[in-house]
């Protein structure tokens, strides 16, 4: 029954909802967290700043990687068992993270837990709202991945007071055990395509056949093997799939070493209780951000939009790195995570955008691996000029500003779909 005939909500809506619930859990005890994991590493005297933003970039490295085999998974299989698979993994790293007690260990640790985050997270989570919506697509991405900004503004500060409460190696086991929540959301909750259901995306009809047998007509679901889109031999051959991946290598550099970095970076000027809170309004501000650019998007140029956001994450970087009071600490965090929300969203609306759902799964993954050597390299290229600068921050978020700059002229030089 097609939702025209049912006035039930569209089932995908339940999708984008339990999607923003999974991104919450594994945003906020991964992505946003590793500013409080990095600190309290390197409070040990096995490790220091340097080496434990090393295995930040450890993470996001292997996560890259990793998520060429999520995509085919996804594309070809349920992508909840995916999805749990990951879950569990990442209940094992935590759990493991509070043990470790030389930097061989570290090192393997985050990349264990950089293979759980990919098969949980944005890979296969963006490739099912692709698949639930076309014509909505930009709101309910917008929606779904208001869960990453979520997980900072509720997990994240939560996860601050436990390891102050109860010490680090108390609290990552913990948090771990949190991760597991992923599990009853993905499999109660979501499904692999509207076709599993006989629906179709957005809740319309999309193809009308009259059944040979019989005096009706019957509605037909389309697979998502059989749907819009070039495959990605066909995508790699134009300017534009390279101009955007690149570009996502420096913004995502930029940006996962601000985001790394920034719970050292308020201690300067801020108190440990003050602390707890700023590290909240950067993704309250990506919160609000994404859902008035999931807006904004639908009423303008993709491109143009995507330009704005590059050139404001430059800007509040610069703003960051001055370091002039806590005011401008909390503006510059506010408009960071502005650019933070807006960015994540654009990457896979872009791609699916330009390229369609033939081979999404396939096309982003790769872009994703690209943009991860940025993700790799942020935290540890910031931690590296953190030391260099006598253990400040002002000249790594200058260095962030400037990646993010490179990240902007990489997407205008990569022109429009079709160059």
């Amino acid at each position: 029954m097609t939702d025209t005939q049912n006035p039930r909500m569209f089932y995908g809506w339940k999708i984008v909802i339990a999607i923003m619930s999974l991104l919450t859990f594994t945003s906020g005890l991964s992505f946003y967290n590793h500013s409080i994991y990095l600190n309290s590493l390197a409070e040990n005297p096995a490790f220091t700043v340097q080496s434990a933003s090393m295995a930040v970039s450890l993470f996001f490295l292997t996560g890259g990687v990793a998520g060429l085999w999520v995509a085919k998974w996804v594309q070809d299989y349920d992508p909840r068992i995916c999805i749990c698979a990951g879950s569990v993994i990442s209940f094992v790293s935590l759990v493991a993270l509070a043990a470790v007690q030389n930097n061989w260990q570290l090192y393997l640790v985050y990349s264990l837990f950089g293979v759980g985050f990919s098969a949980s997270s944005l890979i296969p989570a963006t490739t099912l709202v692709t698949r639930w919506f076309q014509k909505r697509r930009a709101m309910a991405l917008s929606i779904a991945s208001t869960g990453l900004s979520l997980g900072g503004v509720i997990i994240t500060p939560l996860c601050v007071i436990l390891v102050e409460r109860v010490s680090f190696n108390t609290a990552a086991p913990i948090m771990g055990a949190i991760y597991l929540l992923v599990v009853p959301i993905a499999w109660i909750w979501l499904r692999a395509g509207p076709e599993s259901m006989g629906l179709h995306p957005d809740g319309e009809e999309r193809e009308v056949v009259e059944d040979e047998n019989k005096s009706e007509e019957v509605d037909v679901p389309r697979s998502h093997s059989d749907v819009d889109g070039i495959t990605f031999a066909e995508a790699k051959k134009g300017r534009f799939f390279w101009g955007v991946s690149l570009a996502y290598i420096f913004l995502m550099m930029a940006q996962v070493g601000g985001i790394s970095h920034q719970y050292g970076l308020a201690r300067e000027l801020l108190t440990e209780s003050q602390t707890a809170l700023a590290v909240a309004i950067l993704p309250v501000g990506s919160i609000v951000g994404r859902l008035i650019g999931g807006w904004i998007v639908d009423q303008v140029s993709i491109r143009m939009f995507a330009i704005g956001m590059m050139c404001l994450q430059a800007m509040s970087l610069c703003l960051l790195a001055m370091g002039f009071s806590a005011l401008t600490l909390c503006l510059g965090l506010a408009l960071f995570g502005v650019t933070v929300g807006n960015l994540l969203m654009l990457q896979p609306l872009i791609i699916a955008d330009a390229f369609g759902l033939r081979e999404y799964p396939k096309i982003f993954s790769v872009a994703n691996l690209m943009s991860s050597w940025g993700t790799a390299a942020g935290p540890a290229l910031l931690g590296l000029v953190y030391g260099l600068n006598a253990n400040l921050y002002s000249l790594s978020y200058f260095v962030a500003a400037a990646a993010g700059a490179i990240g902007l002229v990489l997407f205008v030089v990569g022109g429009k779909y079709g160059d």
